[in-house]
């Protein structure tokens, strides 16, 4: 028999020159482990190396195995001993069936401890990877779990919303029993604990950021959501649209729009994290981080399957499923289908966008603890992102802006604000800056204006009276600001112009166009 072939069909394998009798704890980790796990083998009579070297007495080994595991391993796990001839020698394979009735513990030494594969190593499980394995052994998911929480103390109108907009069904309550959210006693479950209104699970949270540059170091913009799974989809939907751009291509007959991301692809990924992330990791939470040329979304818990993404083909890759239930309620929602297709979806609707190339195809990553997608940028240009327009130049500037020239504040005070703002602001700080003392003047006076131009944006968007809430100067009002503090002559050409407006979004590069046109008219 083939080595390579062999170590081929094992899922995990470790090599043993011999059977250390007197050492039991020393092979018997790895049992507990692959057992615990995705299941593997044992290969005796093989060093680290890789070299085969044989046993002497196969017969005794097998016998000494199966005492050992006998007289150490809680429960008994499933294995096979299978003697194999390989250049002469002979070599014992122990393979050792994924287990259903985890924690498989190893007790011996005084102690009762379970382990877990990381990486080539069988380790001793943490408390976290405890909790998973004593839901696997009892045969349920997070999502099924009993909660102690009464369904008459929550209620559910963001579900029931969701819903009637999606299927054009009315909602019915019973549906809680149906889906799997409540219990026949009246408790949620944890899946129903996620889709209440009033979410009380702490981990159910979510942190976004906009990043300045291609790597993590100025944050031009963040949020922090908790609790309902689907309020915190919404928001993130809500911030990649007012994070990413919009680019656009001249067409003799007008413009044609050019997103730098599918909209279906994000969506699919957002629900394929919040579905399939591990929710037994207390302190863990999905991370949405927007770069220049790409998008990142990362959650705890890697593969179900144990595997790693990056191994495996999109076709390869099984629909195990975490989290069940709150797959079946999405998928009832319409956010995703029950095949497993969400991956090749996120890649299929990325590959239909103008400008796409290879190597901008989305990339899966896992590892035993998170999962990672990203989707990069159709329309970044690491040179520059050239847009075809029209020449124009700009005679006049921020000063000549029909709502700066309203506003209850100077040009010079509000140039030096609008300089500040390029770090998020409170409106109390801008207030303070400005010298104002009234707050509802100063918002309906100078905040509320800038917003609607596109000049000013909130850092909360979907929440404007959050305690939280800061203002920041959009690429929008950058361009403006540069133009006002810049020599004017310097700008004057349609190669300065295009570098200035290639961040801004669709509507942004539009309204920049119209003004200069303007500008260049008076």
């Amino acid at each position: 028999m083939n080595l390579e072939n062999l170590l081929a069909e094992c899922t995990a394998y470790d090599f043993k020159l011999m059977l250390e009798e007197n050492k039991p704890k020393s092979w018997l980790k790895s049992v507990s482990a692959f057992a615990n796990g995705l299941g593997g083998s044992l290969f005796f009579g093989i060093g680290n190396d890789g070299v085969v070297r044989g046993l002497d007495d196969v017969q005794h080994v097998c016998e000494t195995i199966s005492i050992k595991i006998r007289d150490y391993m809680d429960p008994l796990p499933e294995v096979e001993m299978i003697p194999h001839s390989m250049d002469g020698f002979q070599v014992l394979q122990l393979k050792v069936n994924a287990g259903h009735y985890a924690p498989y513990y190893y007790v011996g030494d005084g102690q009762r401890l379970a382990y877990v594969r990381i990486g080539d190593e069988s380790i001793p499980a943490t408390a976290e990877q405890m909790v998973r394995l004593v839901i696997k052994g009892s045969n349920k998911t997070f999502d099924s779990l009993n909660t102690d929480y009464r369904v008459d103390d929550y209620s559910f109108t963001i579900l029931a919303n969701t819903f009637k907009t999606r299927t054009n069904q009315d909602w019915n309550k019973k549906y809680l029993l149906s889906f799997g959210l409540v219990t026949s006693t009246g408790n949620l479950t944890n899946a129903g604990a996620l889709f209440a209104d009033d979410c009380d699970l702490s981990q159910s949270r979510l942190y976004c950021t906009r990043w300045n540059g291609l790597e993590k170091s100025d944050a031009i913009n963040d949020s922090e959501f908790k609790g309902n799974i689907l309020l915190l989809l919404r928001e993130a939907m809500g911030f990649v649209k007012a994070n990413t751009r919009k680019g656009w291509e001249k067409l003799p007959l007008g413009r044609k729009n050019k997103p730098e991301y599918a909209e279906r692809a994000v969506l699919e990924a957002l629900v394929n994290h919040f579905i399939h992330r591990d929710y037994t990791v207390m302190g863990g939470e999905v991370h949405l981080d927007i770069y220049d040329d790409r998008l990142v979304i990362t959650s705890p818990g890697g593969m179900y399957s144990g595997q790693m993404v990056q191994d495996l083909s999109i076709d390869e890759i099984s629909s195990d499923r975490r989290n069940p239930i709150l797959a079946d309620v999405m998928s009832q929602l319409d956010y995703m289908e029950k095949r497993g297709s969400g991956l090749k979806r996120i890649c299929n609707e990325t590959k239909a966008l103008d400008g796409y190339r290879e190597e901008l195809k989305p990339v899966f990553k896992s590892t035993t603890s998170q999962f990672m997608t990203i989707i990069y940028s159709t329309g970044y240009d690491s040179s520059l992102n050239k847009i075809e327009l029209e020449q124009v130049v700009t005679k006049q500037s921020l000063s000549s802006h029909q709502v700066i020239a309203k506003l209850s504040l100077s040009v010079p005070m509000t140039v030096e604000l609008l300089r500040k703002m390029v770090t998020p602001l409170s409106a109390k700080d801008m207030r303070q800056f400005c010298g104002q003392k009234d707050s509802s003047y100063f918002k309906a006076k100078f905040i509320d204006p800038l917003i609607t131009e596109g000049i000013v944006a909130m850092t909360h968007p979907n929440s404007p009276k959050s305690p939280t809430q800061k203002y920041f100067l959009t690429d929008f009002g950058k361009v403006l600001l540069k133009i006002e503090v810049e020599d004017k002559e310097t700008i004057a050409s349609t190669e300065k112009i295009i570098q200035m407006i290639s961040d801004l979004s669709d509507s942004e590069k539009n309204k920049v166009l119209d003004l200069l046109q303007e500008w260049q008219q008076n």
